[in-house]
């Protein structure tokens, strides 16, 4: 499932490609032709993600006040594909096949003067297809895809955990979100490390930057919210927000600090299954961290920790891998 670092990313695309801009609006699979129906021939005003929901917001003409907005939630199967005038398949952000929670490709910017352009077959159950004249966005495999209005936008986002990458946090300031934080954390007894991953906690945070970030706390994932001081919460809020908005703006997760890649590049007992797990997240661009050195512990499970050289731990907690070091994590 896509983190929320790439649905922010996703929003920014879908503003960079169709902003302003009237806009067709078809369900090829048929499964959203209702929905399909409200939004077309409407204007894209704006595109927003509040942790792993997308929405954008459309209406009669770009300067009119926002009246449909559709909620798009990836899941695990879901993904968005674009192509434009003078290219192939830009690139698709979401679906785990690709890593997409790990790393995307860069947009590119559409250059429509070479003439008319036609747009590609949908290919696969193609639920929503946003077309502009010269750019078009697909959307498959979704978990969630309706149309909301004003107030029922406002109710799900008020079901949702503050973001750290939005720059109010969701809240009144950064500082109330990171309060708003903390305080949802000490008032349970629920582990913290099940708590990171609560989208009513904290929204954005998936089971990456949830084992990284404790990690880099020195915080046990099994230590109950409310027993965790809440400067080591503060602290915590901090890094996800300096970690994940760095994410959403390179379309990478690197958690690793300098000092700490030193001498791991090309171990060569790193198993392959987590080699092939994590091989896109930087590789192959100039100047990048290794794959091999971006995570501390995710997905490293067995491998020596790298700071203290404790074999990383794997275990399941309510339905998903936990990674973490069992001596600096004590």
């Amino acid at each position: 499932m896509p983190e929320g670092h790439t649905v922010h990313r996703l929003a920014r695309t879908l503003t960079t490609l169709f902003a302003g801009r009237r806009l067709a609006v078809t369900s090829p699979q048929g499964r959203f032709a209702a929905g399909a129906a409200l939004l077309d021939g409407a204007v894209l005003v704006r595109a927003e993600a509040w942790g792993k929901q997308l929405f954008c917001g459309f209406a009669p003409t770009p300067h009119a006040e926002v009246q449909h907005w559709l909620r798009v939630h990836l899941g695990l199967y879901g993904a968005w594909t674009f192509a434009g005038s003078g290219d192939d398949v830009v690139h698709a952000i979401g679906a785990p096949r690709r890593r997409i929670g790990e790393r995307d490709s860069t947009p590119v910017v559409v250059d429509a003067s070479d003439g008319p352009w036609t747009p590609p077959a949908p290919r696969g159950a193609v639920r929503v297809r946003l077309l502009a004249d010269d750019a078009v966005a697909d959307l498959t495999g979704p978990t969630a895809c309706e149309v909301l209005t004003g107030a029922e936008k406002s109710a799900a986002e008020a079901r949702l955990g503050p973001d750290p990458i939005r720059p109010d946090g969701g809240r009144a300031s950064l500082d109330a979100a990171r309060d708003a934080f903390v305080d949802r954390v000490r008032r349970s007894r629920v582990t913290v490390g099940q708590q990171l991953m609560d989208q009513a906690v904290v929204a954005g945070v998936g089971n990456i930057y949830r084992a990284e970030v404790l990690f880099r706390a020195g915080l046990d994932p099994l230590r109950p919210g409310r027993d965790v001081p809440a400067g080591i919460l503060g602290a915590v809020w901090d890094d996800l927000v300096a970690l994940m908005r760095d994410g959403a703006d390179t379309g990478r997760i690197v958690t690793t600090r300098p000092a700490d890649r030193d001498g791991t590049r090309g171990v060569p007992d790193v198993p392959d299954g987590a080699r092939r797990r994590t091989r896109q997240n930087t590789d192959g661009d100039a100047g990048a961290v290794p794959a091999d050195e971006a995570f501390y512990v995710y997905h490293r499970d067995g491998l020596g920790c790298r700071v203290c050289g404790t074999p990383v731990a794997v275990a399941d907690l309510a339905g998903r891998n936990l990674f973490w070091c069992p001596s600096c994590q004590a």
